[in-house]
């Protein structure tokens, strides 16, 4: 059961805050709900958004002007946030980059993490029901996307649960984290030194594994003035994975733009757009 945080009116629907005492985490997680107009009085299709390091569950709504094109379209937007917090582990918020605001959308398996950093069984699993189960949302017709680390975990949790979703989109995503310090870093901490066992959390490393898993195709924005790009997004070893695979993608490259929310709120309509094409609305 989800308690509400605050609600705002949005372009004729309601921008939601929630909290929930989650039994996968152990501890209260936060997320929030765009509820178009037309979930009043039908089911409508959901659109699952994963914020990137140091977001939370408000980034996504504040700063990507999202809402408009969602309720014209009729698409509920889910945005959990991007770890647990407060947990009492020693250090969680001393790195930017781990703990607290990245937690890598994995279910960790090394201590001192795993108890409570279980944000892939969280998203997919009791988030995911929980959306189902409380709001008029119809999750046979569910996607998802993401930003950076949360496009990272938008392409892995669409290829490691393809029942869950029916369609894919990421900006800038970490594609290759096994060969990247961001990736490198996390996956030491949260899975341990056995590379075999981050090959199942890197969007290439699973593509390649796969034929066409999305054949109504995967979109992804790149801005070219984008600081991370050439060390830590790698998104050349993705596009490569998709081609050995034979999976449709479109990948955009944008000369002058960069990492940020202004990039994304650039060409998020052009994502919902695609995301509407598939999932309807």
């Amino acid at each position: 059961m989800a308690d509400i945080i605050s609600e705002h009116r949005c372009h004729g629907g309601i921008q939601a805050f929630y909290r929930h005492e989650s039994s996968t985490i152990g501890l209260p997680m936060r997320f929030s709900v765009f509820h178009p107009p037309q979930e009043r009085s039908e089911m409508v299709p959901v659109l699952f958004w994963l914020s990137g390091l140091t977001c939370t569950e408000e980034t996504f709504p504040i700063k990507a002007n999202a809402q408009r094109l969602a309720a014209q379209y009729g698409l509920m937007l889910v945005a959990p946030d991007t770890s647990p917090r407060n947990t009492g582990i020693e250090g969680e918020d001393r790195d930017w980059d781990l703990g607290s605001g990245a937690g890598f959308y994995l279910d960790a398996t090394a201590e001192p993490w795993r108890r409570h950093y279980r944000m892939e069984s969280w998203i997919t699993e009791e988030l995911f029901g929980l959306v189902r189960d409380e709001f008029n949302a119809d999750t046979e017709r569910a996607g998802i996307f993401g930003h950076s680390m949360g496009g990272h975990g938008a392409l892995t949790l669409a290829l490691r649960h393809p029942d869950r979703y029916r369609s894919v989109s990421a900006f800038a995503p970490i594609a290759a984290p096994s060969r990247c310090p961001w990736g490198e870093k996390a996956f030491t901490a949260y899975l341990g030194e056995d590379r075999e066992a981050w090959r199942e959390h890197d969007a290439s490393e699973l593509m390649r594994k796969r034929r066409a898993p999305f054949p109504q195709g995967i979109l992804i924005d790149q801005g070219l003035d984008d600081k991370f790009l050439k060390e830590q997004l790698l998104p050349l070893q993705f596009e490569q994975a998709c081609i050995d695979a034979g999976q449709p993608l479109t990948m955009r490259l944008h000369e002058g733009y960069d990492h940020g929310y202004y990039f994304i709120a650039s060409f998020i309509d052009d994502h919902l757009a695609f995301h509407q094409r598939i999932l309807g609305g």
